[in-house]
């Protein structure tokens, strides 16, 4: 244990007591520069996490810190009963290069045709969305206290003090989480246990009230006595939580939680030109920005002249890689996904034929998928003085998850179970053990074998997308990160359907509306990112 543990402590509670009366504020993309290194990922838990760096902790400490306060100050995004995690740590100032998987999983009950929808094609009361069957096994605690394990260097107790504080003295109530659950109150109601914490007297608190969960500082604080998240998954919360999931019609058990492990896994990687982009394999989803880098790169694209065929060619490469994620992939331990396949050299030599045909007729691949929005999620990314870099993105889902609290516990569950598809001979339908596709897609950036950059994002299936999008201004068209932060995104989920954010070249939106997609203007996800550019550090978010 270092020898600066003492004075970590101390910061720690201060950290917490600080971050009770701070305030959320508009986040500017760029970060002012910090020698000793950067978190970027919510203003809020930003500031426990930039002390950690300060007073030393590497960057796998500020992350897990400031997600622990980010899971109890917002708890529409995520939580400490939020679904799922996934991160990538570079350490040894990039030398080694690994995964942290807590995504969830299906409880041993769990069958494939469980959400088959009516015939409306739809899941009758979406309970695949909402309810005690929508929440799988819990990831996101399992993940934090494995990457503080293997890769941190704060005690998990002291890591956890911020948010014992926050939930024992009071969060202040921020705009954001007071309209959404405002608008959300109504399914909010339908659940006892979120009722009698989020509703307090039958009304969301409004904005600058200060708003308690004594319940979960109790969870929080027995988490640090255990120096573990252990008691959530084999002791007596998990206990707990198995009899409310009876309670309630879920199907998640006290043996379904002590089976869970949060996992270390190799990433993916794809070169590009002297640069190295590492992301978690499969059920994340960074195989879709690789698919469509691969494919890029086999097109030539950075060589194709003009702005309506360049961004015609960007499109429909990413159309095939979504219409291949959507139809082909799901959970590789429990059936045969053709993960190694998509990041072919071959593959992508096929794929960009038909790319090229499309261009050479001015027309749009034509294949028919269903866009399904999803929401949710925080991201942060951190690197330090000792050139360590991070990325983990954690979540519930959409809104509150599942929208519903094991009471006693204070503890409101993400659901998991609605990134399963509904029908139940797809490879991502769901299943005992299973876990479901999603789409965060953490990403570390290293040239000639140091870390140069760890992003992440929030804002469900746009995730990929933006990831993309970052990765072709600052890696294959080597803008500045600046520069390439601030370029306008595009999203489409493989249908016809476009949105970009303003900024596209009119050469460009043409382009797309003459092969026949529907386009229109809408928003993206938004980006944590820091960089080592120049010597200095680089940190943003948009």
């Amino acid at each position: 244990m270092p020898s600066s543990l003492s004075s970590r402590r101390r910061f720690l509670a201060q950290a917490g007591a600080a971050a009770l009366v701070a305030r959320p504020s508009v986040q500017a993309a760029l970060r002012p520069a910090q020698p000793h290194g950067h978190v970027v990922g919510d203003a809020f838990s930003e500031l426990a996490g930039a002390k950690v760096l300060a007073d030393g902790g590497n960057a796998v400490d500020a992350l897990v810190v400031a997600a622990l306060v980010g899971a109890v100050t917002q708890p529409h995004q995520t939580g400490v009963g939020g679904y799922a995690a996934h991160g990538i740590v570079a350490m040894d100032g990039g030398r080694r290069i690994v995964v942290i998987d807590a995504n969830t999983t299906a409880p041993a009950a769990a069958t494939a045709d469980m959400f088959r929808p009516d015939a409306k094609g739809q899941v009758v009361g979406r309970r695949n969305h909402h309810g005690w069957l929508s929440a799988g096994v819990p990831g996101v605690m399992a993940g934090l206290h494995l990457a503080l394990k293997e890769f941190g260097t704060l005690r998990f107790s002291d890591a956890l003090q911020p948010a014992i504080a926050l939930t024992a003295g009071g969060v202040t109530v921020t705009p954001a989480l007071a309209g959404i659950l405002g608008k959300l109150s109504a399914g909010m109601r339908a659940d006892p246990g979120s009722a009698a914490l989020y509703l307090p007297g039958g009304v969301a608190p409004k904005a600058g009230e200060k708003w308690r969960n004594p319940a979960l500082a109790e969870v929080l604080r027995a988490l640090a006595r255990a120096e573990s998240a252990e008691p959530l998954y084999r002791g007596d919360l998990a206990l707990r939580m198995g009899e409310s999931f009876a309670r309630n019609g879920g199907l998640v058990t006290a043996r379904d939680l002590a089976a869970y492990r949060a996992r270390l896994v190799e990433p993916l990687r794809l070169e590009w030109d002297g640069r190295v982009i590492h992301t978690p394999p499969l059920t994340s989803g960074g195989i879709t920005v690789l698919q469509t880098l691969a494919l890029l790169r086999a097109l030539g694209w950075e060589k194709i002249e003009g702005d309506g065929p360049r961004a015609l060619a960007r499109v429909e490469a990413l159309r095939l890689a979504w219409r291949d994620r959507l139809a082909l992939l799901g959970d590789p331990d429990f059936g045969p996904v053709p993960q190694a396949r998509l990041l072919s050299a071959d593959y992508a030599g096929e794929s960009a034929e038909r790319v090229r045909a499309a261009l050479k007729a001015g027309r749009s691949i034509d294949h028919r998928l269903k866009n399904t929005p999803q929401g949710g999620t925080l991201s942060f990314s951190a690197g330090d003085r000792h050139g360590n870099m991070a990325a983990l993105t954690l979540t519930h889902g959409d809104s509150f998850g599942a929208q519903v609290t094991v009471g006693e516990l204070g503890l409101t569950l993400g659901h998991g179970m609605s990134r399963f598809e509904t029908d139940f001979a797809h490879p991502n339908a769901p299943g005992p053990g299973k876990r479901p596709l999603h789409n965060m897609a953490p990403v570390i950036l290293t040239a000639g074998g140091k870390a140069i950059a760890a992003v992440g994002g929030r804002g469900g299936r746009r995730i990929p997308n933006a990831v993309l999008d970052l990765l072709l201004a600052h890696v294959v068209e080597r803008r500045p990160f600046a520069e390439a932060l601030a370029a306008p995104r595009l999203h489409t989920e493989g249908a016809l359907a476009v949105e970009h954010e303003k900024g596209w070249p009119a050469a460009a939106t043409s382009a797309w509306r003459t092969a026949g997609l529907a386009v229109k203007t809408g928003s993206s996800a938004t980006l944590s990112a820091v960089a080592m550019e120049d010597g200095a550090w680089r940190a943003g978010m948009r």
